[in-house]
């Protein structure tokens, strides 16, 4: 550990097993002593200490296991660490939260969950203040654009670090940064965490484009239309001053829509390959995070009335048995 760097008071919590809490974890781990590690399966955290990495995600990556505290009770885990790190999918988020019955209202909780809660439609800080309640002050959100995959790979890549209060947000960023981490910081919390879902619902609209083959130009007129409807999208539910140009919107976006490690872009490019919506969540390794937060999104908007044509449209595809070409061609008449 480089002991110049001002770490995160306290103790350490990363709360999921999927790539992102690998990567996560992985970057943790070059500022931090040690960690401690939540994941629901005992087989899982023993295979992990056998083999020295994560035996289901993001195997190349080699773990020191003596820095590593493993558990699969949440509550233990919330217990000994001071900040709670939670990178699980979304929609399971809920059913890992409301196991927790300790009191971590003290807490510092860092939500890295690119979804909203389901059912109740809520963003994961809004869930976790009101749950648990936890101060909006001690309430963080990470947010791309980084793919785990490049993490995994040392390759070049951002992080935002959005809090309510920008010093604590300042405070956690050198613990995620790195030779090759880079962070950044904001204060536009609901923002991020809305832009988090809406980049992946684009995503799908760009796979759906990809497995058609329908072409770059396509794509290139879809994302350019994407991040403007997702500007009205965040001016109309979390109204701030914000560069909607800034990496944590339409770099994500950009990340997110065109990569061959997007598991959103694959899903989509699945469905237009000709998959059943079905077929494609069952063929997905990874939770397409995406097809739950099209939903949500769109039964947020029913409050706004917010002109949402792309996001429509994949709705109609994932929950409505549209046919992909019939919805790609009724909204390529509105984009420009």
């Amino acid at each position: 550990m480089d002991n110049d760097k001002v770490l995160f008071p306290g103790h350490i919590a990363v709360m999921g097993g999927g790539s992102w809490a690998t990567a996560l974890a992985k970057l943790l781990l070059q500022n931090c002593d040690t960690i401690t590690w939540y994941m629901r399966r005992d087989d899982r955290i023993d295979d992990f200490r056998r083999l020295r990495h994560n035996p289901a995600y993001l195997t190349d990556v080699i773990f020191d296991i003596e820095r590593i505290n493993f558990s699969s009770d949440i509550n233990d885990v919330c217990t000994v660490a001071d900040t709670l790190l939670m990178v699980m999918p979304s929609p399971y988020f809920k059913s890992h939260a409301d196991k927790i019955t300790v009191d971590i209202s003290g807490k510092s909780v860092i939500s890295a969950v690119k979804g909203i809660v389901p059912d109740s439609n809520e963003l994961v800080s809004d869930y976790v203040i009101s749950r648990f309640g936890v101060d909006r002050s001690r309430m963080l959100v990470v947010s791309g654009p980084c793919h785990a995959e490049e993490v995994a790979l040392d390759r070049p890549s951002y992080l935002t670090i959005g809090c309510a209060d920008t010093a604590r947000a300042e405070l956690f960023a050198p613990c995620l940064s790195g030779k090759h981490n880079h962070t950044i910081t904001s204060n536009d919390v609901d923002g991020i965490e809305y832009a988090a879902v809406l980049k992946n619902v684009y995503a799908i609209a760009a796979g759906i484009i990809h497995g058609m083959k329908i072409g770059d130009n396509m794509t290139a007129i879809l994302i350019s239309n994407a991040i403007r409807e997702m500007e009205r999208f965040l001016d109309a539910v979390a109204p701030k001053q914000r560069n909607i140009c800034d990496s944590v919107y339409l770099g994500d976006l950009l990340v997110t829509g065109y990569s061959r490690f997007s598991r959103n872009h694959n899903f989509g490019s699945m469905i237009g390959r000709g998959y059943s919506v079905k077929a494609a969540l069952m063929e997905m390794e990874q939770t397409a995070e995406g097809y739950y937060g099209t939903k949500c999104i769109t039964d947020i908007n029913g409050h706004y009335g917010v002109d949402m044509p792309i996001l429509d449209a994949v709705y109609s595809i994932l929950y409505k048995g549209v046919p992909a070409p019939r919805a790609l061609a009724a909204i390529s008449r509105v984009m420009n």
